[in-house]
This record gives structure tokens, C-alpha cells and sequence, in this order.
């Protein structure tokens, strides 16, 4: 793809993503992600209703009357978004890529984070780190965001969401917000997920097409693994086939789906070909109503 080319798609990501958080997600994404709480703002003299528990008593002492603290909250959020840029994300049978869900995606949350004057830095991943990019604000960053997720070429093709969790707790101190985009076609991740959890808010965006849950009968077929290019034959003709492949399909997604539960992760599943707004929309409510 050419960089004129790398443009035109970068903007009219924009102008689509920018419409839908005016419309549909700033509101939700403010309500449902709040500051860190409190933080100091001033000091000040103190008045009659005054809760005596913020009384600064240095302050009072040195200048021998009551002064007390004031605090407002900290609304200025971080916003990470670890992306996914294995071989698999290469993946579509139909309208989208994974890869192109994952960039209008990432452009939706990064809008709706600028929109409410939060930073956003991104991690992008394959089998070891690509690229971070420290958190930043304004829609030039978002912009920028967007392009190295559109044009990005992975030297890997494997997927370490290990590393990936590792490194992001590494890099990143302060509590924030973190979206996990990957078809998470990986395993050994489990205590990594835990520990980031429990610093973080860690949101798993799980992507993935129709066709990898059920095989077509179409005969005798070579399939070519993605990510290690490892390569067999499979008669997809034979219905046990096709059964015995849709089963571990959704064994994997539920053992998946438990481990999230158990390291209290909180996950969105988006089908490439039919969209992510409608799951998105779906998850804002479902914090809202918890929170």
C-alpha cells in the first residue's frame, strides 16, 4: 500500500470512527470510565461547614488559623491499546480483515478517549514487541495511531500475548485503561492477565471470523496455519470433520471466556463480519449498569 493510498484510508477511518463516538459512544465512555479519584488542587482558608478532616495542619500552624485542603477529581485517564499484528489478523473470508476491524476499533476508542481529554499510547505485538508509542493527546496522535495500525508490516507472524501483558505493566505505572485486541490464538498467558488485571482495567476485544468456527464442505483442502506456516490436508467433506473442529473451536472460546471471569477481565466479542458496533454499545451499557 502506498503512502497516498495509507492517507485516503487513514481519513476515511476518521470521518467514519468520528461520527459514531459524536453519536453513539463519548457519552457512554465518560460515564463509564472514570478518573482515579480525588486529587490535591489548593490550599485555602478555612469556612464555617468545612469537614474538619481536611484541615492541612502544617499550613494552619505556620500561619496560626485553620486552612484546609482541597481536592477535585482527576479525571485525565490513560488509554493503551494493545494490538494484535500476528498472521492471523491477516485473516477474512468475507467483508473485513481482522486487521481492518481491529484499526476502525482502536480509531472509535482513541476518539472517544481524546474526546474527554484522556491520553492514549498504543503497544503493538506479534510474537515479541513491535512498536510502542507512549501516551499522548490530540487528534494528530490519533491520526498517527491509526496509520500504524493500517500500514504497520510485523516482522513476526506469531502471537505472545504474554509478552505483550508484560511488557505493557512494565512501561506503563499509573493505572489505566487497557483494550487487548487479538483473536488470542495463544496460550500461556493466564497469570500475566491476573497481574495485569489487577493494576489495571483490562478490557480482552476478542476478534474473530465465522469461517474459522465452521469448515465448508468443499472437499479436500491443504489449510496453511497463519502464523507458524505449518500446512495439512483436511477432507472437509466428512461431517465427523467438520464437527470435531467446530467442538474445539468453542471449547477453546470457552476455556478462554473462564479465564477472563477468573482474572475478573471484562471481554468484548466482535465478529469481523458483522461488526463491532452493536458489542460495543452492548459493553458500555453492561459497565454502566455496574457501575
Amino acid at each position: 500500500m502506498d503512502t497516498k493510498q495509507i492517507l485516503k484510508n487513514v481519513r476515511q477511518i476518521e470521518i467514519r470512527t468520528r461520527g459514531l463516538v459524536n453519536q453513539l459512544f463519548s457519552g457512554e465512555y465518560h460515564s463509564v470510565f472514570k478518573g482515579r479519584g480525588m486529587e490535591f488542587s489548593e490550599v485555602r482558608e478555612y469556612q464555617f461547614g468545612d469537614d474538619v478532616r481536611t484541615i492541612d495542619w502544617n499550613v494552619s500552624a505556620r500561619f496560626n488559623r485553620p486552612f484546609v485542603k482541597v481536592f477535585e477529581e482527576e479525571r485525565e485517564l490513560t488509554v493503551m491499546l494493545l494490538v494484535d499484528m500476528s498472521g492471523s489478523q491477516d485473516y477474512g473470508t468475507s467483508i473485513k480483515f481482522k486487521r481492518d476491524t481491529a484499526a476502525e476499533l482502536c480509531a472509535v476508542l482513541a476518539f472517544s478517549a481524546i474526546k474527554n481529554n484522556d491520553k492514549v499510547g498504543m503497544i503493538i505485538f506479534t510474537d515479541h514487541i513491535e512498536k510502542f508509542i507512549p501516551p499522548k493527546k490530540g487528534r494528530s496522535h490519533i491520526l498517527r495511531i491509526i496509520r500504524d495500525i493500517i500500514a504497520f508490516e510485523p516482522e513476526g507472524s506469531g502471537t505472545d500475548i504474554r509478552a505483550a501483558l508484560e511488557y505493557f505493566n512494565h512501561v506503563t505505572k499509573k493505572r489505566s485503561i487497557a483494550f487487548l485486541v487479538s483473536d488470542f490464538m495463544d496460550e500461556g498467558y493466564d497469570r500475566p492477565l491476573k497481574i495485569v488485571a489487577r493494576k489495571h482495567d483490562l478490557i480482552a476485544v476478542e476478534l474473530s471470523d465465522p469461517r474459522e468456527k465452521n469448515l465448508p464442505d468443499i472437499g479436500l483442502v491443504k489449510l496453511r496455519d497463519a502464523e507458524s506456516g505449518a500446512e495439512k490436508w483436511v477432507d472437509t467433506s466428512r461431517s465427523a470433520v467438520r464437527e470435531a473442529y467446530r467442538r474445539k473451536w468453542e471449547e477453546r472460546g470457552a476455556d478462554r471466556r473462564r479465564q477472563f471471569l477468573l482474572s475478573n477481565v471484562d471481554s468484548i466479542s466482535i465478529d469481523v463480519q458483522q461488526g463491532y458496533i452493536q458489542p460495543l454499545v452492548e459493553f458500555f451499557r453492561m459497565r454502566e449498569k455496574r457501575y
